[in-house]
């Protein structure tokens, strides 16, 4: 009998654990979005961002700088939000209550520079539309571009708290 046979005690040799195959278990491609959604929703439900701890534990607050409501966010903004969130991760796991605030901000020029723009490839002009029609337009606009810009940052699985989200416009700031 070889000495290295799984038969005698001891020896090494394939072990039994009852699981298959790791080749047969994954699937030939990664789908990230098929997790990251779920993941995401459940840390939000189970509370995961926001600053919970024993009384006491030393306390950490970010402000998120708001984006302006133009669109989507660009490079610039998801490498800041990265590095916010590995701050806020960090001082999570060394104990810390962390409470990183999102929001948005109406950034009046340069909000109003993507409304005209719309409005031009109607052939319209902002002045022949008149001031209020044009605020309506510019808060249509904000509810839109907030929504992607929110679904934007939670895809990066950014940890923010986002029962406390502001607009920089709230009639309570």
């Amino acid at each position: 009998m070889d000495a290295r046979s799984p038969s005698r005690p001891g020896a090494v040799g394939p072990v039994e654990t009852g699981l298959e195959e790791p080749s047969k278990r994954l699937e030939k491609t990664f789908d990230p979005a098929h997790f990251e959604d779920r993941w995401y929703r459940t840390w939000e439900e189970e509370g995961r961002f926001q600053p919970v701890g024993p009384p006491g534990s030393p306390r950490f607050v970010m402000v998120i700088p708001p984006p302006n409501v133009t669109g989507r966010l660009h490079i610039g903004h998801a490498f800041g939000r990265t590095l916010e969130d590995v701050l806020a991760r960090w001082k999570r796991m060394l104990g810390y209550r962390v409470l990183w605030v999102p929001g948005t901000d109406h950034a009046g020029i340069a909000t109003q520079m993507v409304i005209e723009k719309e409005l031009a490839k109607e052939g319209i002009d902002r002045r022949q539309l008149g001031r209020e029609k044009f605020v309506e337009r510019v808060w249509a606009w904000k509810r839109e571009a907030k929504d992607t810009i929110q679904s934007q940052i939670r895809r990066l699985g950014c940890s923010l708290d986002w029962t406390r989200e502001r607009f920089t416009l709230d009639p309570d700031l």
